[in-house]
């Protein structure tokens, strides 16, 4: 089974071609998360955890949300993550993850994504954010064959990955992960999508605006899904280009050839 967590849809994307060319069922954990469902989940020797990089750890509502999971029947677990630049030393987070859930830890794979953090970083523009996608093909094949054939996917360590998901994501979290920047101006029609799309259910409507509370993972869903480009992070977004894996208008993968 591949569950998989994603904000504007590149966690997905990955997730798709994996349970797709392993001919695995797919569960997404954004819904489950958003509606409260810790029920147990019947998986199958095999289960992949493909999500996005939170400075350089999978997010703590996921995490949050495996630890109080029962995953009936699992025994090995690989973990498959999105990023902009790199993962740091996230593996060494995911083995005591798995490690709690009496899992065998098959090691963790990074796959360079197109860049969606706009409360902090510039999101590319299409044809940039195309070729980001393209690149990442040989090493989604390579997660994909070292999961068909059993095999340990290759894990990053290190000092300086180990100070990066150590001390730095505790200092992000502390520092940055807040909802209390976001608003929408005076372009926002109203439609509620930002609502819709907040995993954490952390965006609520008053008099037809959006209104954020105190839960927040910044997985960037409501500013970049917003069809009237209507939410701003503070000054940090305004003119930014907004990034959802969808706009890019890529065709449907196809599932019969890992390898393409």
């Amino acid at each position: 089974m591949v569950v998989y967590f994603s904000g504007t849809g590149n966690s997905k994307y990955v997730a798709e071609r994996i349970a797709g060319s392993l001919q695995e069922k797919l569960i997404c954990m954004n819904e489950r998360i958003k509606s409260g469902d810790t029920g147990s989940v019947k998986t199958g020797e095999n289960l992949v955890v493909v999500v996005p990089t939170y400075a350089w750890r999978i997010p703590r509502v996921v995490s949050d949300w495996i630890g109080q999971t029962e995953f009936v029947g699992a025994k090995n677990v690989w973990y498959v993550m999105s990023c902009g630049s790199g993962i740091g030393g996230a593996d060494i987070y995911n083995r005591k993850l798995s490690e709690k859930k009496g899992l065998k830890h098959m090691g963790t794979a990074q796959i360079i994504m197109p860049e969606n953090y706009i409360a902090m970083f510039n999101a590319p523009d299409v044809e940039k954010a195309k070729k980001i996608v393209a690149a990442a093909g040989p090493d989604i094949a390579k997660a994909v064959l070292a999961i068909k054939h059993g095999e340990k996917l290759p894990s990053k360590s290190g000092f300086g990955a180990s100070f990066e998901s150590g001390l730095v994501n505790d200092i992000f979290y502390a520092a940055f992960v807040k909802a209390k920047a976001f608003y929408a101006d005076q372009t926002c029609t109203g439609c509620g999508k930002c609502v819709k799309v907040c995993p954490l259910n952390n965006v609520t409507m008053k008099n037809k605006k959006p209104v954020w509370e105190k839960h927040c993972t910044h997985c960037m869903a409501c500013i970049c899904y917003c069809p009237a480009e209507a939410i701003e992070y503070g000054r940090k977004s305004v003119g930014k280009p907004r990034y959802c894996f969808e706009n890019l208008g890529l065709e449907k993968y196809d599932y019969s050839n890992p390898l393409k």
